[in-house]
Protein backbone atom coordinates (compact mmCIF):
# COMPACT_ATOMS: atom_id res chain seq x y z
CA UNK A 1 0.00 0.00 0.00
CA UNK A 2 1.33 3.44 -0.95
CA UNK A 3 1.39 6.06 1.75
CA UNK A 4 0.98 9.69 0.77
CA UNK A 5 3.94 11.87 1.68
CA UNK A 6 3.30 14.51 4.31
CA UNK A 7 3.52 18.20 3.33
CA UNK A 8 6.65 18.55 5.46
CA UNK A 9 8.33 15.67 3.63
CA UNK A 10 7.46 17.23 0.27
CA UNK A 11 9.00 20.53 1.32
CA UNK A 12 12.20 18.78 2.43
CA UNK A 13 12.44 17.00 -0.90
CA UNK A 14 12.00 20.31 -2.68
CA UNK A 15 14.96 21.74 -0.84
CA UNK A 16 18.41 21.30 -2.37
CA UNK A 17 20.00 20.36 0.95
CA UNK A 18 23.46 19.58 -0.49
CA UNK A 19 23.34 22.83 -2.44
CA UNK A 20 22.44 24.80 0.68
CA UNK A 21 25.27 23.19 2.62
CA UNK A 22 27.74 23.99 -0.15
CA UNK A 23 26.49 27.56 -0.29
CA UNK A 24 26.86 27.95 3.45
CA UNK A 25 30.34 26.44 3.38
CA UNK A 26 31.45 28.80 0.63
CA UNK A 27 29.97 31.71 2.55
CA UNK A 28 31.92 30.74 5.65
CA UNK A 29 35.15 30.46 3.65
CA UNK A 30 34.63 33.87 2.08
CA UNK A 31 33.61 35.40 5.40
CA UNK A 32 36.68 33.96 7.08
CA UNK A 33 38.91 35.44 4.38
CA UNK A 34 37.28 38.86 4.82
CA UNK A 35 37.71 38.78 8.61
CA UNK A 36 41.33 37.63 8.34
CA UNK A 37 42.14 40.32 5.78
CA UNK A 38 40.47 42.99 7.93
CA UNK A 39 42.63 41.91 10.88
CA UNK A 40 45.83 41.92 8.81
CA UNK A 41 45.17 45.36 7.30
CA UNK A 42 44.25 46.70 10.74
CA UNK A 43 47.43 45.27 12.24
CA UNK A 44 49.53 46.94 9.56
CA UNK A 45 47.94 50.35 10.14
CA UNK A 46 47.78 50.18 13.92
CA UNK A 47 51.42 49.12 14.29
CA UNK A 48 52.41 52.06 12.11
CA UNK A 49 50.26 54.34 14.26
CA UNK A 50 51.76 53.03 17.51
CA UNK A 51 55.31 53.42 16.21
CA UNK A 52 54.89 56.97 14.85
CA UNK A 53 54.88 56.06 11.17
CA UNK A 54 51.61 57.81 10.35
CA UNK A 55 51.32 61.50 9.51
CA UNK A 56 49.48 64.76 9.97
CA UNK A 57 49.08 64.80 6.19
CA UNK A 58 46.89 62.75 5.83
CA UNK A 59 45.68 60.82 8.91
CA UNK A 60 45.10 63.91 11.06
CA UNK A 61 43.23 65.61 8.23
CA UNK A 62 40.64 62.84 8.00
CA UNK A 63 40.45 62.49 11.77
CA UNK A 64 39.56 66.18 12.10
CA UNK A 65 36.93 65.94 9.34
CA UNK A 66 35.19 62.86 10.75
CA UNK A 67 35.33 64.28 14.28
CA UNK A 68 33.50 67.34 12.96
CA UNK A 69 30.72 65.16 11.58
CA UNK A 70 30.63 63.11 14.80
CA UNK A 71 30.07 66.31 16.79
CA UNK A 72 27.17 67.24 14.45
CA UNK A 73 29.22 70.08 13.03
CA UNK A 74 31.00 70.91 9.77
CA UNK A 75 34.01 68.82 8.67
CA UNK A 76 36.57 71.50 9.53
CA UNK A 77 40.23 70.57 9.00
CA UNK A 78 42.40 73.20 10.71
CA UNK A 79 45.59 71.39 9.68
CA UNK A 80 44.82 72.01 6.00
CA UNK A 81 43.21 75.40 6.47
CA UNK A 82 46.22 76.90 8.22
CA UNK A 83 48.56 75.34 5.65
CA UNK A 84 46.61 77.07 2.87
CA UNK A 85 46.34 80.32 4.84
CA UNK A 86 42.55 79.98 5.02
CA UNK A 87 42.04 79.64 8.76
CA UNK A 88 40.94 77.08 11.32
CA UNK A 89 37.41 76.73 9.92
CA UNK A 90 38.47 75.46 6.49
CA UNK A 91 36.22 72.62 5.29
CA UNK A 92 37.47 69.27 4.08
CA UNK A 93 34.87 69.45 1.28
CA UNK A 94 36.85 72.29 -0.30
CA UNK A 95 40.07 70.29 -0.25
CA UNK A 96 38.55 67.03 -1.55
CA UNK A 97 34.83 66.45 -2.00
CA UNK A 98 34.29 63.49 0.34
CA UNK A 99 30.93 63.84 2.14
CA UNK A 100 30.81 60.03 2.38
CA UNK A 101 33.15 60.39 5.37
CA UNK A 102 30.07 61.30 7.40
CA UNK A 103 29.15 57.60 7.37
CA UNK A 104 32.10 56.97 9.68
CA UNK A 105 30.95 59.51 12.28
CA UNK A 106 28.96 57.01 14.40
CA UNK A 107 32.13 54.97 14.85
CA UNK A 108 33.66 57.96 16.65
CA UNK A 109 30.91 57.72 19.25
CA UNK A 110 32.42 54.35 20.13
CA UNK A 111 36.08 55.35 19.92
CA UNK A 112 37.14 58.92 19.21
CA UNK A 113 40.53 58.68 17.54
CA UNK A 114 42.40 57.98 14.31
CA UNK A 115 42.72 54.28 15.15
CA UNK A 116 39.01 54.07 14.32
CA UNK A 117 39.70 55.24 10.78
CA UNK A 118 42.50 52.71 10.35
CA UNK A 119 40.24 49.81 11.35
CA UNK A 120 37.29 51.11 9.32
CA UNK A 121 39.48 51.39 6.25
CA UNK A 122 40.72 47.82 6.75
CA UNK A 123 37.16 46.48 6.94
CA UNK A 124 36.02 48.43 3.87
CA UNK A 125 38.93 47.14 1.81
CA UNK A 126 38.27 43.56 2.87
CA UNK A 127 34.51 43.74 2.23
CA UNK A 128 35.12 44.42 -1.47
CA UNK A 129 36.07 40.74 -1.77
CA UNK A 130 32.37 39.83 -1.38
CA UNK A 131 31.00 41.44 -4.58
CA UNK A 132 34.21 40.44 -6.38
CA UNK A 133 33.56 36.81 -5.37
CA UNK A 134 29.97 36.94 -6.60
CA UNK A 135 31.06 38.46 -9.92
CA UNK A 136 33.77 35.82 -10.36
CA UNK A 137 31.52 32.96 -9.27
CA UNK A 138 29.13 33.67 -12.13
CA UNK A 139 31.94 34.04 -14.66
CA UNK A 140 34.47 31.35 -13.77
CA UNK A 141 32.95 29.10 -11.11
CA UNK A 142 32.97 28.77 -7.34
CA UNK A 143 36.46 27.51 -6.56
CA UNK A 144 38.20 29.93 -8.94
CA UNK A 145 36.07 32.71 -7.39
CA UNK A 146 37.60 31.98 -3.98
CA UNK A 147 41.07 32.19 -5.50
CA UNK A 148 40.17 35.49 -7.19
CA UNK A 149 39.00 36.86 -3.84
CA UNK A 150 42.31 35.86 -2.25
CA UNK A 151 44.22 37.46 -5.12
CA UNK A 152 42.35 40.71 -4.48
CA UNK A 153 42.89 40.55 -0.71
CA UNK A 154 46.67 40.17 -1.07
CA UNK A 155 46.91 42.65 -3.95
CA UNK A 156 49.62 45.26 -3.67
CA UNK A 157 47.40 48.34 -4.31
CA UNK A 158 45.31 47.42 -1.28
CA UNK A 159 48.46 46.76 0.75
CA UNK A 160 49.90 50.17 -0.13
CA UNK A 161 46.66 51.97 0.76
CA UNK A 162 46.21 50.06 4.03
CA UNK A 163 49.77 50.90 4.99
CA UNK A 164 49.55 54.65 4.38
CA UNK A 165 47.35 56.38 6.94
CA UNK A 166 43.67 56.64 5.95
CA UNK A 167 42.21 57.96 2.70
CA UNK A 168 38.84 58.32 1.05
CA UNK A 169 39.90 55.55 -1.34
CA UNK A 170 38.78 53.13 1.39
CA UNK A 171 35.25 53.28 -0.06
CA UNK A 172 36.15 52.87 -3.74
CA UNK A 173 37.00 49.15 -4.11
CA UNK A 174 33.76 48.15 -2.36
CA UNK A 175 31.49 50.57 -4.22
CA UNK A 176 33.08 49.99 -7.62
CA UNK A 177 32.89 46.21 -7.15
CA UNK A 178 29.21 46.44 -6.15
CA UNK A 179 28.50 48.61 -9.19
CA UNK A 180 30.17 46.17 -11.58
CA UNK A 181 28.69 43.06 -9.97
CA UNK A 182 25.12 44.36 -9.77
CA UNK A 183 25.06 45.54 -13.38
CA UNK A 184 26.46 42.16 -14.40
CA UNK A 185 23.74 40.43 -12.35
CA UNK A 186 21.02 42.39 -14.13
CA UNK A 187 20.25 44.56 -11.08
CA UNK A 188 21.21 48.02 -12.38
CA UNK A 189 19.20 49.89 -9.74
CA UNK A 190 21.54 48.78 -6.97
CA UNK A 191 24.49 49.35 -9.29
CA UNK A 192 23.37 52.96 -9.81
CA UNK A 193 23.13 53.46 -6.04
CA UNK A 194 26.75 52.33 -5.74
CA UNK A 195 27.66 54.66 -8.61
CA UNK A 196 25.98 57.56 -6.83
CA UNK A 197 27.91 56.65 -3.68
CA UNK A 198 31.18 56.88 -5.60
CA UNK A 199 30.41 60.50 -6.47
CA UNK A 200 30.42 61.25 -2.73
CA UNK A 201 33.91 59.79 -2.30
CA UNK A 202 36.04 62.26 -4.26
CA UNK A 203 35.58 64.99 -6.81
CA UNK A 204 37.11 62.99 -9.68
CA UNK A 205 34.95 59.87 -9.37
CA UNK A 206 32.85 61.10 -12.28
CA UNK A 207 35.76 59.93 -14.45
CA UNK A 208 35.34 56.38 -13.15
CA UNK A 209 31.60 56.44 -13.80
CA UNK A 210 32.12 57.84 -17.30
CA UNK A 211 34.53 54.99 -18.00
CA UNK A 212 31.92 52.51 -16.80
CA UNK A 213 29.36 54.16 -19.06
CA UNK A 214 31.69 53.58 -22.03
CA UNK A 215 31.96 49.93 -20.99
CA UNK A 216 28.16 49.63 -20.96
CA UNK A 217 28.00 51.15 -24.44
CA UNK A 218 30.57 48.67 -25.75
CA UNK A 219 28.62 45.76 -24.25
CA UNK A 220 25.42 46.84 -26.01
CA UNK A 221 23.70 48.45 -23.05
CA UNK A 222 23.49 51.72 -24.93
CA UNK A 223 20.72 53.49 -23.03
CA UNK A 224 22.23 52.76 -19.63
CA UNK A 225 25.72 53.62 -20.86
CA UNK A 226 24.76 56.93 -22.43
CA UNK A 227 22.72 57.93 -19.38
CA UNK A 228 25.59 57.08 -17.03
CA UNK A 229 28.13 59.03 -19.11
CA UNK A 230 25.93 62.15 -19.14
CA UNK A 231 25.17 61.78 -15.44
CA UNK A 232 28.85 61.28 -14.55
CA UNK A 233 30.17 64.22 -16.57
CA UNK A 234 27.40 66.48 -15.30
CA UNK A 235 28.16 65.49 -11.71
CA UNK A 236 31.88 66.02 -12.29
CA UNK A 237 31.30 69.59 -13.48
CA UNK A 238 28.75 70.31 -10.74
CA UNK A 239 31.04 69.09 -7.96
CA UNK A 240 34.20 70.82 -9.17
CA UNK A 241 32.63 74.04 -10.46
CA UNK A 242 29.79 74.62 -7.99
CA UNK A 243 29.85 72.54 -4.82
CA UNK A 244 33.55 72.73 -4.02
CA UNK A 245 33.76 76.51 -4.61
CA UNK A 246 30.73 76.89 -2.33
CA UNK A 247 32.72 75.07 0.34
CA UNK A 248 35.73 77.36 -0.14
CA UNK A 249 37.79 75.96 -3.01
CA UNK A 250 39.15 77.96 -5.92
CA UNK A 251 37.99 77.47 -9.53
CA UNK A 252 40.31 74.49 -10.06
CA UNK A 253 40.59 73.36 -6.47
CA UNK A 254 43.80 73.07 -4.47
CA UNK A 255 45.35 70.16 -6.33
CA UNK A 256 45.48 71.29 -9.95
CA UNK A 257 48.48 69.62 -11.58
CA UNK A 258 47.91 70.07 -15.32
CA UNK A 259 49.52 73.41 -16.08
CA UNK A 260 51.17 71.98 -19.20
CA UNK A 261 47.75 71.14 -20.64
CA UNK A 262 45.49 73.96 -19.51
CA UNK A 263 44.00 76.00 -16.70
CA UNK A 264 40.79 73.99 -16.25
CA UNK A 265 39.10 70.73 -17.23
CA UNK A 266 37.79 72.08 -20.52
CA UNK A 267 41.18 73.32 -21.66
CA UNK A 268 42.82 70.03 -20.74
CA UNK A 269 40.22 68.00 -22.65
CA UNK A 270 40.63 70.17 -25.77
CA UNK A 271 44.43 70.03 -25.57
CA UNK A 272 44.42 66.23 -25.34
CA UNK A 273 41.99 65.94 -28.27
CA UNK A 274 44.14 68.27 -30.37
CA UNK A 275 47.36 66.41 -29.67
CA UNK A 276 46.73 62.73 -28.86
CA UNK A 277 50.33 61.67 -29.64
CA UNK A 278 51.66 64.05 -26.97
CA UNK A 279 49.16 62.71 -24.46
CA UNK A 280 50.11 59.13 -25.28
CA UNK A 281 53.80 59.98 -24.98
CA UNK A 282 53.27 61.53 -21.54
CA UNK A 283 51.15 58.53 -20.54
CA UNK A 284 54.18 56.22 -20.81
CA UNK A 285 57.01 58.57 -19.88
CA UNK A 286 58.97 58.54 -17.63
CA UNK A 287 59.53 54.81 -17.20
CA UNK A 288 57.97 54.70 -13.72
CA UNK A 289 54.55 54.95 -15.38
CA UNK A 290 55.22 51.88 -17.50
CA UNK A 291 56.36 50.04 -14.38
CA UNK A 292 53.15 51.01 -12.59
CA UNK A 293 51.03 49.80 -15.50
CA UNK A 294 52.91 46.51 -15.49
CA UNK A 295 52.36 46.10 -11.76
CA UNK A 296 48.64 46.84 -12.23
CA UNK A 297 48.12 44.31 -15.04
CA UNK A 298 50.48 41.49 -14.10
CA UNK A 299 48.71 40.30 -10.90
CA UNK A 300 45.75 39.10 -13.00
CA UNK A 301 48.16 37.43 -15.48
CA UNK A 302 47.38 40.17 -18.06
CA UNK A 303 43.87 38.81 -18.70
CA UNK A 304 42.35 42.24 -17.97
CA UNK A 305 43.64 43.21 -21.43
CA UNK A 306 41.02 40.86 -22.95
CA UNK A 307 38.11 42.63 -21.27
CA UNK A 308 36.44 45.93 -22.19
CA UNK A 309 35.91 46.38 -18.45
CA UNK A 310 39.57 47.45 -18.21
CA UNK A 311 38.56 50.67 -19.98
CA UNK A 312 36.78 51.75 -16.79
CA UNK A 313 40.16 52.25 -15.11
CA UNK A 314 41.70 54.22 -17.99
CA UNK A 315 40.34 57.69 -17.02
CA UNK A 316 41.64 57.31 -13.45
CA UNK A 317 45.08 56.19 -14.61
CA UNK A 318 45.22 58.93 -17.26
CA UNK A 319 44.28 61.53 -14.65
CA UNK A 320 47.41 60.61 -12.70
CA UNK A 321 49.82 60.01 -15.57
CA UNK A 322 49.00 63.27 -17.38
CA UNK A 323 49.62 65.28 -14.21
CA UNK A 324 52.92 66.96 -13.37
CA UNK A 325 53.20 65.42 -9.87
CA UNK A 326 55.62 62.52 -9.76
CA UNK A 327 54.14 61.10 -6.54
CA UNK A 328 51.00 60.26 -8.51
CA UNK A 329 52.81 58.07 -11.04
CA UNK A 330 54.34 55.25 -9.04
CA UNK A 331 53.10 52.29 -6.99
CA UNK A 332 54.14 53.61 -3.57
CA UNK A 333 51.03 55.36 -2.30
CA UNK A 334 47.27 54.78 -2.16
CA UNK A 335 46.35 55.97 -5.66
CA UNK A 336 46.32 52.56 -7.36
CA UNK A 337 43.66 51.29 -4.95
CA UNK A 338 41.13 53.41 -6.85
CA UNK A 339 41.42 51.01 -9.80
CA UNK A 340 42.24 47.66 -8.21
CA UNK A 341 38.71 46.19 -7.93
CA UNK A 342 37.98 47.25 -11.50
CA UNK A 343 41.09 45.52 -12.81
CA UNK A 344 40.43 42.36 -10.78
CA UNK A 345 36.93 42.10 -12.26
CA UNK A 346 38.34 42.89 -15.70
CA UNK A 347 40.85 40.10 -15.22
CA UNK A 348 38.05 37.67 -14.39
CA UNK A 349 36.01 38.81 -17.38
CA UNK A 350 39.07 38.61 -19.63
CA UNK A 351 39.89 35.09 -18.48
CA UNK A 352 36.31 33.96 -19.12
CA UNK A 353 36.29 35.57 -22.57
CA UNK A 354 39.64 34.05 -23.47
CA UNK A 355 38.50 30.60 -22.36
CA UNK A 356 35.35 30.94 -24.46
CA UNK A 357 37.35 31.92 -27.56
CA UNK A 358 39.66 28.97 -27.10
CA UNK A 359 36.70 26.63 -26.64
CA UNK A 360 35.13 27.92 -29.86
CA UNK A 361 38.38 27.34 -31.69
CA UNK A 362 39.37 23.94 -30.31
CA UNK A 363 35.94 22.57 -29.42
CA UNK A 364 35.66 19.58 -27.10
CA UNK A 365 39.43 19.19 -26.95
CA UNK A 366 39.69 22.37 -24.88
CA UNK A 367 39.09 21.85 -21.15
CA UNK A 368 38.01 25.34 -20.18
CA UNK A 369 37.28 24.59 -16.53
CA UNK A 370 40.76 23.21 -15.95
CA UNK A 371 42.42 26.17 -17.67
CA UNK A 372 40.38 28.64 -15.61
CA UNK A 373 41.35 26.82 -12.40
CA UNK A 374 45.03 26.93 -13.37
CA UNK A 375 44.66 30.64 -14.11
CA UNK A 376 43.06 31.29 -10.72
CA UNK A 377 45.83 29.41 -8.95
CA UNK A 378 48.40 31.38 -10.93
CA UNK A 379 47.01 34.78 -9.93
CA UNK A 380 47.05 33.73 -6.27
CA UNK A 381 50.69 32.70 -6.61
CA UNK A 382 51.53 35.97 -8.36
CA UNK A 383 49.81 37.96 -5.61
CA UNK A 384 51.64 36.11 -2.88
CA UNK A 385 55.01 36.55 -4.58
CA UNK A 386 54.42 40.32 -4.62
CA UNK A 387 53.62 40.49 -0.89
CA UNK A 388 57.26 40.92 0.26
CA UNK A 389 57.76 43.73 -2.28
CA UNK A 390 55.01 45.91 -0.77
CA UNK A 391 53.56 46.98 2.57
CA UNK A 392 52.11 43.65 3.70
CA UNK A 393 55.61 42.21 3.57
CA UNK A 394 56.57 44.37 6.54
CA UNK A 395 54.36 42.24 8.75
CA UNK A 396 56.80 39.37 8.17
CA UNK A 397 59.68 41.34 9.68
CA UNK A 398 59.91 41.22 13.53
CA UNK A 399 61.69 44.59 13.54
CA UNK A 400 58.57 46.21 12.08
CA UNK A 401 56.71 45.79 15.37
CA UNK A 402 59.48 47.40 17.43
CA UNK A 403 59.73 50.62 15.47
CA UNK A 404 62.72 52.93 15.46
CA UNK A 405 64.80 53.66 18.59
CA UNK A 406 63.35 57.17 18.79
CA UNK A 407 59.77 55.94 19.38
CA UNK A 408 60.15 56.12 23.18
CA UNK A 409 61.27 59.73 22.93
CA UNK A 410 58.33 60.51 20.65
CA UNK A 411 55.90 59.07 23.17
CA UNK A 412 57.45 61.16 25.95
CA UNK A 413 57.31 64.28 23.81
CA UNK A 414 53.60 64.01 23.01
CA UNK A 415 52.86 63.20 26.66
CA UNK A 416 54.18 66.65 27.62
CA UNK A 417 51.42 68.37 25.61
CA UNK A 418 48.25 68.94 27.67
CA UNK A 419 44.75 68.10 26.46
CA UNK A 420 42.57 70.59 24.64
CA UNK A 421 45.32 72.87 23.29
CA UNK A 422 46.35 73.90 19.79
CA UNK A 423 49.69 72.37 18.86
CA UNK A 424 51.95 72.60 15.83
CA UNK A 425 53.26 69.05 15.48
CA UNK A 426 55.90 67.49 13.25
CA UNK A 427 54.33 65.37 10.55
CA UNK A 428 55.27 62.10 12.24
CA UNK A 429 53.90 62.86 15.70
CA UNK A 430 50.66 64.73 15.04
CA UNK A 431 48.59 61.55 14.74
CA UNK A 432 49.34 60.71 18.37
CA UNK A 433 47.95 64.08 19.49
CA UNK A 434 44.89 64.60 17.30
CA UNK A 435 42.42 62.74 19.53
CA UNK A 436 42.94 65.21 22.40
CA UNK A 437 44.30 68.41 20.83
CA UNK A 438 43.85 70.55 17.73
CA UNK A 439 46.81 69.64 15.56
CA UNK A 440 48.40 71.91 12.96
CA UNK A 441 51.28 70.82 10.77
CA UNK A 442 54.63 72.12 12.01
CA UNK A 443 56.43 73.69 9.09
CA UNK A 444 58.52 76.66 7.94
CA UNK A 445 55.72 79.10 8.80
CA UNK A 446 54.73 79.71 12.43
CA UNK A 447 51.02 79.79 13.27
CA UNK A 448 51.55 81.08 16.78
CA UNK A 449 50.17 77.96 18.47
CA UNK A 450 50.91 77.83 22.22
CA UNK A 451 52.53 74.40 21.87
CA UNK A 452 55.01 73.02 19.36
CA UNK A 453 56.35 69.48 18.98
CA UNK A 454 59.34 69.70 16.63
CA UNK A 455 61.69 67.10 15.21
CA UNK A 456 65.23 68.25 14.46
CA UNK A 457 66.84 64.81 14.00
CA UNK A 458 64.86 63.56 10.98
CA UNK A 459 63.53 65.30 7.89
CA UNK A 460 59.89 66.24 8.35
CA UNK A 461 57.42 67.25 5.65
CA UNK A 462 56.84 70.05 4.51
CA UNK A 463 60.35 71.43 5.09
CA UNK A 464 62.37 71.84 1.93
CA UNK A 465 65.69 71.29 3.67
CA UNK A 466 66.67 69.57 6.88
CA UNK A 467 68.61 72.49 8.41
CA UNK A 468 65.48 74.65 8.26
CA UNK A 469 63.94 72.55 11.03
CA UNK A 470 66.62 73.53 13.54
CA UNK A 471 66.39 77.17 12.45
CA UNK A 472 62.64 77.04 12.99
CA UNK A 473 63.15 75.92 16.61
CA UNK A 474 65.77 78.61 17.19
CA UNK A 475 63.39 81.26 15.86
CA UNK A 476 60.63 80.05 18.18
CA UNK A 477 62.95 80.24 21.20
CA UNK A 478 63.94 83.76 20.18
CA UNK A 479 60.25 84.74 19.97
CA UNK A 480 59.22 83.82 23.49
CA UNK A 481 58.79 80.04 23.47
CA UNK A 482 60.48 78.01 26.19
CA UNK A 483 61.81 74.49 25.88
CA UNK A 484 59.77 71.95 27.86
CA UNK A 485 61.37 68.74 26.60
CA UNK A 486 64.22 67.62 24.36
CA UNK A 487 65.30 64.07 23.62
CA UNK A 488 66.51 62.17 20.56
CA UNK A 489 65.72 65.09 18.27
CA UNK A 490 62.22 65.80 19.60
CA UNK A 491 61.76 69.28 21.04
CA UNK A 492 58.59 70.40 22.85
CA UNK A 493 58.09 74.16 23.06
CA UNK A 494 55.52 76.21 24.95
CA UNK A 495 54.77 79.89 24.86
CA UNK A 496 53.32 80.93 28.24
Amino acid sequence: MTTAASPGTSRLKALDVPGLLRSRRHGLVLGGAVVLASAVYSLLGLVKFATFRTSVFDLVIFDQAVRGYADFGPPAVPAVGMQYGLGMGFLQLADHFSPILALLAPLYWLHDGPQTLIVAQAVLFALAAVPIWHYAERRVGTIPAHLVAVAYLVSWPIAQAAGFDFHEVAFVPLLSAIMIERFDAGRPAVGMLAAAGLLLVKEDMGLLLAGFGVYLLLTRRRLEGAALILFALGALVMIRSVLMPMAGAGPTGFHWAYGNWGADLGEVALAVLRNPPAALAQFVSPMVKVNTLAFLLWPMALTALFSPLALVAVPLVAERFLADRSQWWGPEFQYNAFAVAILVCAGVDGAARLAERLRERFGARFEGRRVITHWAVAICVIGLTLVPRFELGKLLDPAFYQGEPHVAAAREAVARVPDGVVVEAANGVGSALTARTTVLLWGPQSYGAPWVVADVARWSYPFGEFDAQRRRVDEALANGYRKVFEQDGYVVLNRP
